[in-house]
């Protein structure tokens, strides 16, 4: 047993004579100063998996009731990998304190590809400047991925009907394969739950197959440590869901998750409630970069613009922005104290496009999302929004006049008004205290620019040229 990373015991025994999904299966892992109760779960074939996720350095004793009866002991090694990823403040931190900065990608529908075709993602991915990737459970419907999966997450009903107390064991021995060697490359897999593009039915499923699924999900997947949970791709536009079942949906998984990882849900038009307790994070799909700083303000969370339009040449107006604009979209993130997620959609006759399917990076914006993550892996800390002071040009006023005056105006302001004064295009900047000190000019082209820093400090200027 290593620290941050997953642990397991496997049993052999009669396999469950009713759900093999929610079987009664529990283990107790005990150490000093730790106590994790978890659920195991049934892998197929009489295999019945414990997992557990050890966060302290020690010795443990473990024992396994239910299904099976076992107990053990365990010594816990010193860590080699960071841990998971957490929330802490408006940032993200690995466990061992060290910095993380999401540089994530799309690749929805990965897990339902031929092999050949995800080895062939792997291979690209290798090269390419991402360390988170979104992905879905189910099978995607869409624009440019019609392809029919060799398998499922549940088998079926002898009426066709999904049934959730039967997991397909090669469905989820498949998944999982993909979430390690992602991770084995340094890349979080940031899962879709739930999303409304859907051929099968998975997307109308009752709430209590819902929550059937989402407890095999946690019984299995919890102790992996490079996991985030995204409630859903579009959440809104999954009509056969409510609010109140988003919420029901968004407590089952805080609550049932022994490790508390990430979670978030990811809009089409509405933003999620990010102010609700569980959740960690802001995953928000909109291009309004501008509104970084205020998220982080009213949030007091990190900011990741997990899709802000693809870098493309389809037809639709989502996908079909420039390289030049991808990246722009990326330094205004950044640069204020948030984070961005690529994604990439050129046609291609065959329909494999990388946001739908993966397969190769064909634009030109990862390279240079390379150069902006040297540049903000080199800096001392966590950028935090920061507005220019106003400048004074009123030569026959008082000092502070102007200030004054527009400070007046300001506060009359509704609330969406001061948002678009205050983060409008042309003020992405971020500080680390006093400093380090970030102005992004974006596709502003001044000749000569001004930079107002505090006074009774001296400052090396570096302009960095972002065309690199």
């Amino acid at each position: 047993m290593r620290q941050y990373e997953m642990f397991e015991l496997k049993f052999r025994g009669t396999a469950p004579a009713g759900s093999q999904a929610s079987v009664n299966l529990e283990a107790v892992f005990a150490a000093e100063e730790e106590t994790v109760r978890v659920k195991g779960f049934y892998a197929g074939d009489g295999t019945y998996i414990v997992r557990f996720y050890p966060k302290k350095v020690g010795h443990y004793t473990w024992k396994v009731t239910g299904a099976v009866e076992a107990a053990g002991e365990e010594n816990c090694d010193a860590a080699v990998y960071p841990g998971m990823v957490k929330a802490e403040d408006t940032h993200f931190v690995y466990e061992n304190g060290e910095p993380y900065y999401p540089f994530g990608t799309t690749i929805y529908a990965l897990a339902h590809q031929s092999r050949e075709l995800i080895e062939q993602t792997f291979g690209s991915l290798e090269t390419a400047p991402f360390n988170k990737v979104r992905h879905c459970v189910f099978p995607k419907h869409y624009a440019y991925n019609h392809n029919e999966p060799d398998f499922y997450p549940f088998e079926k009903k002898e009426d066709g009907s999904w049934d959730v107390h039967r997991p397909c064991y090669a469905y989820w021995d498949h998944m999982e394969g993909i979430i390690h060697q992602l991770g084995k490359m340094g890349i979080e897999s940031d899962l879709i739950l739930f999303h409304p593009y859907d051929r099968w039915g998975f997307s109308t499923m009752s709430m209590e197959d819902n929550l059937v699924y989402l407890d095999y999900v946690l019984r299995r997947l919890s102790a992996i440590p490079y996991i985030w949970w995204s409630l859903a791709n579009e959440y809104d536009v999954v009509f056969a869901r409510s609010m109140e079942d988003w919420y029901a949906i968004e407590d089952f998984v805080a609550e049932n998750d022994p490790y508390h990882h990430l979670l978030s849900n990811h809009n089409c038009m509405k933003f999620y409630d990010f102010s609700r307790p569980n959740i960690t994070h802001c995953c928000i799909q909109t291009s309004a970069m501008y509104m970084t700083g205020h998220m982080m303000e009213r949030f007091g969370k990190p900011v990741v613009f997990d899709e802000c339009e693809y870098e493309g040449d389809i037809e639709f107006n989502w996908g079909n922005i420039s390289a030049f604009e991808m990246v722009n979209r990326f330094w205004k993130a950044y640069t204020s104290g948030g984070f961005a997620t690529h994604g990439e959609t050129y046609y291609s006759e065959d329909e494999i496009l990388w946001w739908a399917r993966g397969g190769v990076l064909k634009g030109e914006s990862p390279q240079r999302i390379v150069f902006l993550r040297e540049i903000i892996s080199e800096l001392p800390g966590f950028l935090k929004p920061w507005q220019e002071p106003i400048y004074e040009d009123h030569e026959n006023e008082p000092p502070g006049a102007s200030v004054e005056r527009f400070m007046g105006i300001k506060k009359s302001l509704t609330e969406e008004e001061r948002v678009n004064l205050e983060w409008k295009d042309g003020q992405f900047g971020g500080h680390i205290g006093d400093d380090v000190f970030l102005k992004y000019l974006g596709n502003q082209c001044c000749s000569v620019s001004a930079i107002r820093l505090p006074e009774d400090h001296a400052y090396k200027v570096e302009v960095i040229d972002c065309g690199k």
